[in-house]
């Protein structure tokens, strides 16, 4: 019976990492096609930047409440359709005649991602004990942590030698046997009475649309009275958001989750990771395109030896999460990605490309221990009947701490150089100049300050998981002694 529950776990497990591997890889795999899109598909720059961003923003806003569509209707139900939506959107992608059409299938493919990415931790935490739920999301961990970096590669390779179209044609066959797989194995939890929140989803879309559309334009045509007061009428919309949260019985950030301490710190930090560490990987792209010329497929491959570590270690961590505490090693793990930052801030014109390629393996060792055991801090200090919430609010944080990312990553570059130029170097269509390369580089050197810092106070709130749950254990024993 043993080899029987290990054999269908081993499938469940493959399922939920094919679902996290290409809903991750789709997050950049389009960065590199950039400039053949713009050229076949006769777009501005500024349009084809909306391919990542649309893709990014679906995954920011929804995630939680489809999260809770599992809670409703069945995990494993939602989780197929999940796969079934991706692989229209993909194909739908792949056939765009035009940039807007194509915009509008990445929507489609999104919402397919968010519906696979809002349920795989919770399928996770329902099928497999807790002893061996640290494995699990190390696995599945890496294919969220890897996927990302490889996007890039694969978005290279395909561009190159096959043609842009088939960055989302690939997704058609390994999405169908990653549905044939979930279909046969993974069924539907027992239901719970969660709603859905609209009017706070409704919300969550428009603050966070505005503020992203306004700090784009802010990057391409610098501000202005009407992108200005789009930031801030975003910002504004946190105030109705957050009082509406209050109120709601079934809101889009269920505040039940909050009640356990451990269980706050471990999103807070996953959110400050995402946040402090997704924009310098597309700072360090613009640095080797920009600055050092390299191509951007060549400047892609400088990236993968780290991220090939982290997922060979993320089993290993996951594994060792199940052993001891979930939030020290997760807070190890942060500081030294921030340690792998400190390496980047010696970059300069001419540094050997080396010491990138060393920064990057420090900062995948450092992934290999965080998102893992991070993520098995969160699920298991959540309530069974929160799964689906907590599983859906820990994608929401680190898809918004992504979309900030792409923006920050934008928005610092365009305050060095020329704004045009910012673009052509993130598409990877231009190489710096002279004192531009200087210049840029002192403004890629405060964006990674600030990355750091971010991470650093990342690391604290795992930290402060541990030093919690052994003053309560203090607690306890005292008690017990009287």
């Amino acid at each position: 019976m043993d080899k029987v529950e290990d054999k269908k776990r081993t499938y469940i497990l493959v399922s939920v990492l094919i679902g996290m591997l290409m809903s991750a890889i789709d997050t950049t795999i389009v960065i590199l096609a950039l400039p053949t899109l713009t050229v076949d598909l006769h777009a501005p720059f500024i349009n084809t930047i909306w391919v990542i961003l649309v893709y990014l923003l679906v995954l920011a806003t929804l995630t939680t409440q489809m999260g809770k569509l599992g809670d409703i209707f069945g995990r494993g139900r939602i989780f197929n359709v999940g796969f079934i939506i991706f692989i229209i959107g993909s194909a739908m992608s792949g056939a765009s005649p035009t940039i807007d059409f194509l915009i509008f299938s990445r929507i489609i493919q999104g919402f397919g991602a968010v519906l696979l990415q809002a349920n795989s931790n919770a399928i996770i935490a329902d099928y497999f004990p807790a002893r061996e739920r640290g494995r699990a999301f190390g696995i599945t961990s890496m294919g969220w942590s890897i996927g990302g970096v490889l996007g890039i590669v694969l978005g290279g390779i395909i561009t190159t030698f096959i043609g842009w179209r088939y960055i989302f044609y690939i997704n058609v066959p390994i999405g169908l046997i990653g549905f044939y797989i979930a279909s046969k194995y993974i069924k539907d939890n027992k239901k719970s009475s969660t709603k859905i929140d609209y009017t706070g989803t409704a919300l969550i879309v428009a603050m966070l649309g505005l503020i992203s559309y306004g700090a784009i334009e802010v990057a391409s045509v610098g501000a202005n009275y009407f992108n200005l007061a789009l930031v801030i009428i975003g910002l504004i919309i946190i105030i109705p958001f957050a009082i509406l949260e209050k109120r709601s019985k079934s809101p889009v950030i269920d505040t039940r989750v909050f009640q356990n301490r451990k269980l706050s710190m471990s999103l807070a930090a996953a959110t400050l990771q995402a946040i402090g560490f997704l924009s310098v990987i597309f700072i360090l792209i613009m640095y080797l395109q920009g600055v050092r010329g390299l191509t951007p497929f060549y400047a892609s491959l400088v990236l993968v030896p780290g991220y090939l570590l982290s997922s060979f270690l993320s089993p290993k961590m996951g594994k060792l999460s199940d052993r001891i505490a979930p939030g020290m090693l997760a807070g190890t793990g942060i500081l030294l990605m921030a340690a792998g930052i400190v390496v980047y801030l010696f970059l300069g014109v001419s540094t050997p490309i080396y010491v990138v390629i060393a920064g990057s393996i420090i900062t995948g060792f450092g992934g290999s221990m965080f998102w893992p055991s991070n993520t098995s801090s969160v699920m298991s200090n959540s309530p069974k009947q929160l799964y689906g919430s907590s599983s859906g609010l820990l994608r929401t944080l680190t898809n918004i701490g992504t979309l900030m990312s792409y923006v920050i990553a934008i928005t610092v570059a365009a305050s060095t150089v020329p704004r045009y130029v910012t673009f052509e170097v993130f598409l990877g269509v231009d190489k710096l100049q002279g004192g531009l390369s200087s210049k840029f580089i002192v403004g890629l050197h405060y964006a990674l300050l600030v990355s750091m810092i971010v991470l650093v106070m990342g690391a604290l709130m795992s930290y402060m998981t541990v030093a919690r749950k052994k003053k309560a254990a203090s607690v306890e024993t005292n008690s017990g002694d009287k």
